[in-house]
């Protein structure tokens, strides 16, 4: 019964496996509905700065801030936002994915890139594709605060106003629902008219600026790339809990299909060994 016994060995790894990735759903589900109502809390206040600053766009169309200014510098920047753990499915690689082809693009279209990685994933990837990382930001936990964001975006938004930079990518994972997650990579800077825009059909508003329009103007769309950053993160996160929920689900379901398959094999080879006991006394009794 050496067999057997290594097949009990087996059966009982698996379970050991599967009441691990159980536990890891389960967490993955508390944890999902917290990062949710965050992700939904925080769209409220993106989606109000953005309309705020579309409107002052148009109130004072005689200052033109840096960020809607392009520029021609061959060298673009990358925000990517992944995870700091594993174990969420192939949502890393989705999100990765694109920014290689975006690289390639770039490449090809002889322009360099330079990088913010936040999450560990993420870092990881641009190291080995040789990408140059000129901050990074690790270990956010379960909950992004701003404070940890604001300055390695800032180095980015920083070459963009010098003009070392032409174009500033923000790529992260879009939370649509609890099995559908979404990669996309979106145009930061410079803030285009499809980006910044006031609601249909709403009147155009003008403001008193104090102490004066430009001052105004350039605290609010710096916080509104770090809104939208912001906005990312937590999008990000939400998604990450969603992805690893289903991922530990359908670990969990194919552990408990390994270990209905083993138990069968397991069962045929105890009843191929007693059958054959069982023959062999058969055989030494009719010998004697």
């Amino acid at each position: 019964m050496a067999a057997g016994k290594e097949i009990r060995g087996k059966i009982k790894s698996v379970e050991n496996t599967k009441k691990i990735t159980k536990a890891m759903e389960m967490v993955a589900a508390s944890k999902m509905r917290k990062a949710q109502d965050r992700m939904r809390s925080a769209r409220p206040y993106s989606d109000k700065i953005r309309n705020i600053a579309a409107n002052l766009g148009k109130a004072n169309p005689e200052y033109v801030h840096p960020f809607m200014k392009a520029n021609d510098a061959k060298a673009s920047g990358f925000i990517v936002v992944t995870t700091d753990k594993g174990l969420c499915g192939g949502m890393n690689t989705n999100v990765l994915r694109l920014v290689t082809n975006k690289l390639r693009e770039l490449q090809s279209a002889g322009q360099t890139a330079k990088a913010v990685a936040i999450g560990n994933k993420g870092l990881g990837f641009l190291n080995r594709v040789g990408a140059s990382v000129v901050s990074h930001v690790t270990q956010l936990g379960d909950t992004p605060h701003l404070d940890k964001l604001i300055g390695p975006v800032k180095v980015l938004l920083d070459a963009y106003t010098k003009g070392e930079i032409g174009a500033v990518y923000l790529s992260y994972t879009k939370f649509v629902n609890t099995m559908s997650q979404v990669p996309v990579i979106e145009q930061l800077l410079p803030l285009s008219a499809d980006s910044v825009k006031a609601d249909e059909g709403s009147p155009g508003w003008d403001y008193i600026y104090e102490p004066d329009a430009q001052t105004v103007i350039d605290e609010l769309l710096v916080r509104y790339v770090e809104g939208l950053v912001y906005q990312a993160v937590a999008e990000n996160m939400a998604s990450e809990q969603s992805a690893r929920m289903v991922a530990m689900k359908s670990a969990t379901d194919n552990a408990g299909n390994v270990i209905a398959e083993l138990k069968l094999v397991y069962n045929k080879t105890r009843q191929a060994a007693i059958t054959k006991e069982l023959s062999e006394i058969v055989a030494g009794a009719a010998a004697v």
